[in-house]
Formats: structure tokens, C-alpha cells, sequence
């Protein structure tokens, strides 16, 4: 099955998808948060996805932040319109700025908004790496 990724943010929501064996992620899309629940039934249905790994914006000092509490408001929203998906909270803390840096200069608004869904997609794979060496253990 295969597993999405959310990296929330105010105005745009980045979201990475696994192959259906759960070994790779890429990003998917970057959608507008004011039309993301439309969206996000789409891509549930058409990708088969009972799992949805959400970024979890800690600050580096593992406390929450305004922007974690809105993460967990919309997270709770999310579940109540969707009770038949696995909502995980995944520690989100530097993949936006490892996605930003991929791309060197100015990075402009198309760029900004890509850098979502490749930010979801490095939380995607460390969730994955996570199972596997889990996986392994058992």
C-alpha cells in the first residue's frame, strides 16, 4: 500500500507519495490549504492511501510552536472528514530547509511552492527508513 506524506503549511500543503512496496518516496503535488480536503479524498481514492504521514513542526528545542498547534487543528480536522485514515504525527523538524536547499539563489514562487512536496518527501523517507530498520529488528 502506499503510504502519503503531508508537509502543512499556512498557504500551501506539500504531499509525498511512497511506491506501493513502502521502500521510496517522491514529492506528489503542492496544494492550496483552502481547497486541500477536496483535493486530498481525490488523492486518497485514486492512490489507495490508508496512511498519511503528517510533518510534525516541532522547534529545534522539541516544544510547540504556533505552528504546531495549528498542524494538530487541522490534523484533528482531517481525521473527523476522514475517520478511515491512519493519521501519524512524524518529527518534521529541518526538512523544509533541506528541501530549500536543493535548488541554489532565489528561489521563486513556483520553487517555493515544489520545495512543500519535496519537504514532505524527505519526511516521507525518514518514516519509511524508520519501518524498515524496524521491520528488520523484528
Amino acid at each position: 500500500m502506499k503510504i502519503l506524506a503531508l508537509d502543512i503549511g499556512d498557504v500551501w500543503i506539500g504531499t509525498a507519495i511512497s511506491d506501493p512496496l513502502g521502500i521510496l518516496a517522491r514529492p506528489y503535488k503542492t496544494i492550496k490549504s483552502n481547497v486541500f480536503n477536496e483535493a486530498f479524498g481525490e488523492v486518497v481514492l485514486i492512490e489507495h492511501i490508508q496512511t498519511v504521514v503528517v510533518g510534525y513542526p516541532k522547534t529545534m528545542h522539541g516544544t510547540e510552536s504556533e505552528q504546531t498547534k495549528k498542524t494538530k487543528l487541522f490534523i484533528e480536522q482531517l481525521k473527523e472528514a476522514f475517520p478511515l485514515i491512519n493519521f501519524v504525527l512524524w518529527d518534521e523538524r529541518l526538512s523544509s530547509k533541506r528541501a530549500d536547499s536543493l535548488k541554489r539563489g532565489n528561489l521563486d514562487r513556483s520553487e517555493k511552492q515544489a520545495s512543500h512536496s519535496r519537504a514532505a518527501a524527505f519526511i516521507l523517507s525518514s518514516y519509511l527508513e524508520y519501518q524498515q530498520i524496524h521491520a528488520d529488528i523484528k
